[in-house]
């Protein structure tokens, strides 16, 4: 236990055959249960699991028949946890690359109410994200992190790629996971989710562990923003829709949709007069400040409407 709670550490892996021992070798004694999902992997890694859990009675493996991805392996552990009565469950890789000693830091928001999800952020004073991050991985998580900012709402969060979490008991039981991304992307989609539920979240900064010649993370930087990225707007119409529409009513809504309507077109009609210019039909003034108006209010309510949302999120 920890502080009187009871706390589990859920470890989605998949073909880590080799960096599993060493990641539930540091386990630290806060942890009172790790529960491995083994993602159903190819290579003999349940047979290191296995024989870890001789030495360690904590440490249960569980298995899926076939495989869904890092973000149904999380939910799975986060079910077992709730299931089991755990009041905090952690979440880590299987690839030794976040620095278990480190737990506390996770933990003791929730513990003390501050937050209802903690993540870790490499970027923040203490991380060494800038310094120790290959300079494609950081340019792709730039990008991810500001376009989850405005998928989400929670402009004060970054480095939303970073796995390293905590979640409440209150949290797991009160989001419907049936809807949550499965695979690759699920950091983001958790995010959308706890600001949808009003949930409160929480940076803190955490180091990484990068090992010599291991490859630890799967994600390729840029061609994973764009995979997401669809993923993200879906999410950002269905937060808008639950938070603001749904479950209570905002005014931003009207900015949101005055924005994304007026922008779009504005630019539409920008790009015709530029093409009329050229091919000689010409350009009257009144079309000009029509376009420039177009544009002017719909940036200025889409500006309007991320403001009220970032107060909101707060």
């Amino acid at each position: 236990m920890y502080r009187e709670k009871k706390i589990s550490l859920v470890i989605p892996a998949y073909n880590e055959s080799k960096l599993i021992r060493p990641t539930l070798e540091h386990v630290p004694d806060i942890i009172d249960k790790v529960y491995v999902v083994d993602d159903c992997s190819t290579d003999n890694m349940a047979d290191v699991v296995r024989d870890v859990m001789k030495s360690d009675t904590r440490v249960e493996l569980i298995q899926h028949e076939v495989n869904s991805g890092p973000g149904q392996g999380i939910i799975t552990g986060y079910l077992a946890s709730s299931n089991d009565g755990y009041d905090i469950a952690a979440v880590c890789g299987g690839d030794h690359q976040m620095p278990l000693e480190q737990m506390s830091h996770l933990l003791d928001p929730l513990i003390d109410g501050e937050a209802d999800y903690t993540k870790g952020n490499r970027f923040m004073l203490g991380g060494n994200a800038l310094e120790d991050m290959p300079k494609l991985r950081l340019f792709g998580n730039t990008i991810i992190s500001m376009l989850t900012k405005i998928a989400s709402g929670l402009y004060s969060l970054f480095d939303v790629v970073d796995g390293y979490t905590g979640i409440t008991k209150r949290a797991i039981d009160l989001i419907n996971w049936d809807k949550a991304w499965k695979g690759y992307g699920y950091p983001m989609d958790f995010l959308i989710r706890m600001s949808a539920y009003n949930l409160k979240v929480k940076d803190v900064p955490r180091r990484a562990i990068y090992l010599p010649g291991e490859r630890q993370s799967q994600i390729k930087g840029v061609k994973y923003a764009v995979k997401v990225s669809p993923m993200l707007l879906k999410g950002f119409f269905w937060r808008l829709a639950v938070k603001y529409i749904i479950r209570d009513f905002h005014p931003l809504i009207f900015f949101y949709m005055m924005g994304l309507t007026l922008f779009p077109l504005g630019l539409l009609f920008g790009i015709y007069l530029v093409y009329c210019q050229f091919t000689g039909i010409g350009v009257t003034g009144p079309r000009a400040v029509l376009a420039a108006l177009l544009i002017i209010t719909g940036l200025q309510s889409i500006l309007f409407a991320m403001l009220f949302d970032s107060q909101e999120s707060k």
